[in-house]
């Protein structure tokens, strides 16, 4: 087998996906914004652009309902009871009314006249902005929107964001507001100053931590100028639910990502925006980075003061040569955190919903590798162990090796009849998934799997132990040989 060596590659893809709206925010602090209506849904706008900051000018025909009545109590709003007129728009940052369809196209053309943007309320024709749903812990302020499609579904995630959200993060983001200046002046941009930020970050969101300069030790940067960490990120199979919180913190703090050609798009979605994406892809037969060269370009960065994130498919810490990489970081006393990540073997058994150790069954588990630095199978298993009847066997990277792991565990006493479990692209739209016994999987990777395809192999009774018609009818994308 030949295999061609590539050189890490930055990535020039979009950092983001479609927006079917622009979201934004816009101050109105002590700016003139008109309110043209006088129901209670036109009071509801009002009081939101007054709670903004904003000077309300609200302009209203009879009737006018008792909210709108009492909010012109609150000298930040004045109620005028009479129609608009042309100059009533002048200096107006924003327009907002609640006015029949007669009225609207009217007061869309006063309102481009003056260069404010307009929000009819529930009429989409006449909008230039949306109001979406809103979780306040000002100065932090989570806007929500499904651009009209489903308001109440957005109103749910704004009830679950608000769980998530501890109302004591108003203050500290209140600190932050605060030290900011001093922040600025005593922290180099970049790295040092990130570092500290994420300090305040990470005692924000701890429990019983109140918001204190004290609370946040010495103003002193956390770690020497021109000296970064490295971080091995555990991606996972492939779907970013899968990912830790732990992981999307480090994706959130990088400086640059170095990842697989495993890892997934969305998992890359969660990922600092600003952080530099560089491709350094390992794959048996194909064109892959050297090892070498991933070494020294996580060593390079790191002594630039980089975050680097070492972003790795699965769990880092199995098969995915992480204690190379760890030793080569050691020897350069660079500083090295490890976040683990949901195995493949893991999500096998979770997709099934079937238990690798089952009490009756597997009293243990071995993740074997079917990939050598040669290409073939190691020569140093021990085949004798994998054909424990007692035990479940997954073998990982199997794609050219499995008809000659079957011939061995055959060999060696392993029942044909053992059932399996083949699987390629966990947890992804493409993913493939087979249940056979021993003696069949030859011929069911060659069916239902491509050459290129990454797989899995499962070989153990204690995969038959769940109703296969139950298993196959809970998922139906399984493919079954028996």
């Amino acid at each position: 087998m030949h295999i061609v060596s590539r050189q890490p590659s930055e990535v020039a893809a979009p950092r983001i996906g479609a927006l079917s709206v622009l979201p934004v925010f816009f101050s109105l602090q002590d700016k003139r914004a008109i309110v043209v209506g006088g129901t209670e849904a036109a009071a509801w706008k009002a009081e939101l652009l007054a709670a903004a900051g904003a000077r309300v000018d609200v302009f209203a025909s009879e009737p006018v309902s008792n909210e709108m009545i009492q909010l012109a109590k609150d000298n930040r709003i004045a109620l005028s009871h009479r129609a608009w007129r042309d100059a009533d728009f002048a200096d107006a940052a924003l327009v907002v009314g609640d006015v029949p369809d007669f009225e609207a196209e009217g007061l869309r053309q006063r309102a481009r006249s003056a260069g404010a943007p307009l929000n009819v309320i529930d009429k989409p024709a006449y909008c230039d902005f949306q109001f979406g749903s809103i979780v306040n812990r000002s100065p932090v302020v989570v806007g929500i929107s499904t651009d009209g499609a489903a308001p109440v579904l957005g109103q749910a995630i704004r009830r679950r964001i608000e769980a998530l959200l501890p109302p004591t993060l108003a203050g500290w983001a209140k600190l932050a507001q605060e030290l900011r200046p001093k922040v600025m002046a005593q922290f180099q941009a970049g790295a040092p100053r990130r570092r500290f930020w994420e300090r305040l970050a990470d005692l924000a969101f701890t429990p019983g931590a109140a918001a204190s300069e004290r609370a946040l030790g010495n103003l002193t940067p956390a770690e020497p100028a021109g000296h970064g960490h490295v971080t091995l990120v555990g991606a996972g199979p492939g779907d970013a639910e899968y990912l830790t919180i732990k992981a999307v913190r480090a994706l959130q703090s990088a400086d640059v990502i170095l990842f697989d050609d495993l890892v997934s798009a969305d998992v890359l979605e969660l990922a600092r925006r600003e952080a530099r994406r560089m491709l350094v892809g390992k794959r048996g037969g194909r064109e892959s980075c050297k090892q070498d060269d991933i070494n020294r370009l996580m060593l390079d960065l790191a002594r630039k003061g980089k975050h680097v994130v070492r972003l790795k498919s699965g769990d880092p810490m199995i098969f995915g040569r992480a204690g190379e990489e760890i030793a080569a970081l050691d020897a350069a006393g660079i500083p090295v955190d490890i976040v683990p990540g949901i195995t493949a073997a893991s999500a096998l058994a979770s997709r099934l919903g079937v238990s690798l150790t089952h009490r009756d069954a597997a009293q243990s588990v071995q993740f074997v590798t079917a990939h050598s630095r040669a290409g073939g199978l190691p020569e140093t298993l021990d085949w004798n162990g994998l054909a424990d009847k007692r035990s479940t066997k997954v073998f990982y990277m199997c794609r050219s090796t499995l008809p000659a792991i079957v011939d061995r565990l055959v060999r060696q006493g392993l029942p044909v009849n053992t059932p399996v479990i083949l699987a390629a692209n966990l947890s992804r739209p493409d993913e493939t998934l087979c249940e056979a016994t021993l003696a069949q999987a030859p011929e069911v990777a060659a069916t239902h799997f491509g050459p290129n395809d990454v797989c899995l192999f499962a070989v153990g009774d204690a995969l038959g132990a769940r109703d296969r018609q139950l298993a196959s009818a809970a998922h139906p994308r399984i493919a079954t040989a028996i």
